[in-house]
């Protein structure tokens, strides 16, 4: 059974549409934030096991930036939000 995403602008799609852009959990620091905060924030991430939300681009439809809550054993999708609304706290 292909893996499905839904879109919340061009509705149900398969998983190949999109392309995968990192952890949506990472917060970026302050500009003025020491140089380990910045080491931490571009090059050191963690490789959970389980529930995740991550950047995802529909490359192949709207190009919109999307954030995907899912489970990287399972892969079972729990949500879609487009990126913009999460910035602006609207999202999950």
């Amino acid at each position: 059974m292909a893996s499905l995403i839904h879109c919340p602008h061009c509705g149900v799609r398969p998983k190949e549409e999109f392309t995968v852009r990192g952890d949506a959990s990472v917060v970026r620091p302050d500009p003025e934030a020491s140089d380990e905060a910045w080491h931490e924030y571009v090059h050191i991430r963690a490789n959970p096991r389980g529930r995740t939300r991550e950047h995802w681009q529909h490359v192949f439809g709207c190009r919109r930036f999307l954030v995907v809550e899912r489970d990287t054993v399972t892969h079972e999708v729990y949500g879609v939000s487009d990126g913009s609304d999460v910035a602006r706290g609207g999202g999950r």
